[in-house]
């Protein structure tokens, strides 16, 4: 199966979720908490994970599945292609009437992103990108910043990643800002909106596979919050953090991050 035949499926299966996402801000979803602290969910994402589950596996049944919304299971480590999606990345932000949710779709092969989709329904923004075949926007392409100095930029994260302990040489200079779905904040970097985003605590797989490909796609440059490269479907479903910039943003973020050997 071409890569551009499972971009195809998850554009018009992420324009369906976006359909359902509408339809429930309008009347109002019914929001619940997960158990052990894991935050809210509500109808909406259990219908947008139900339809995109039997929609993309009767299309491909050979391919694994792992979706925020669906009890985990390890026959997916098996497969050669695997869907990674999160229903609506920033719950918090939809349960509330607000418009910065996404839909965030990738098909993974042998553990690296190979197609993904981020779509947000209520601006009509489409991001999607293929390995090898750059980044776009409502189709037209996008490229991360070539910015040089870490001091200045600006950097999507909450405020709480910049305390001091998390930097050896020193809290970065920069101008922090937030938005409620980390899918959107990676395609934003692509976009080149801005420099850079990171979080600093584990982060699950289905929030940033679909950036990640956008952000490398872009001529950025993504690693987990050690400076290590990101691999996806593996049995643990979260990487240490993750910090996403143009690749020299990048590498000064890490400089002042890691300590030196």
């Amino acid at each position: 199966m071409l890569a551009t035949d499972d971009l195809d499926l998850l554009t018009r299966a992420a324009q369906d979720a976006g359909q359902i996402a509408l339809r429930h801000l309008t009347a109002g979803p019914k929001v619940w908490q997960k158990p052990d602290g894991q935050g809210p969910v509500t109808d909406a994402d259990l219908e947008i994970d139900q339809m995109l589950r039997k929609t993309l596996c009767a299309a491909r049944p050979g391919y694994g599945w792992l979706s925020e919304e669906t009890r985990d299971t390890p026959d997916r480590l098996d497969r050669a292609r695997v869907f990674i999606v999160d229903p609506i990345d920033g719950t918090r932000a939809f349960a509330q009437g607000q418009q910065g949710f996404a839909h965030a779709l990738a098909v993974v092969e042998h553990g690296q992103p190979i197609a993904a989709v981020v779509h947000l329904p209520v601006p009509g923004l489409t991001y999607h990108a293929l390995h090898g075949q750059g980044a776009f926007l409502n189709g037209q392409r996008i490229m991360a910043t070539d910015r040089a100095a870490v001091t200045g930029a600006r950097v999507l994260a909450p405020q709480s990643q910049f305390a001091p302990e998390f930097w050896h040489g020193g809290v970065p200079l920069i101008a922090p800002h937030f938005r409620p779905s980390l899918a959107w904040r990676m395609a934003l970097v692509a976009e080149g909106q801005f420099d850079a985003m990171l979080s600093l605590r584990q982060t699950w797989h289905w929030d940033i596979v679909a950036g990640a490909l956008l952000i490398a796609e872009a001529g950025g440059k993504v690693s987990d919050g050690q400076g290590q490269a990101l691999h996806f479907n593996t049995k643990s479903a979260f990487s240490d953090g993750i910090i996403a910039a143009g690749t020299q943003v990048h590498s000064g973020l890490l400089d002042l991050r890691i300590p030196p050997v």
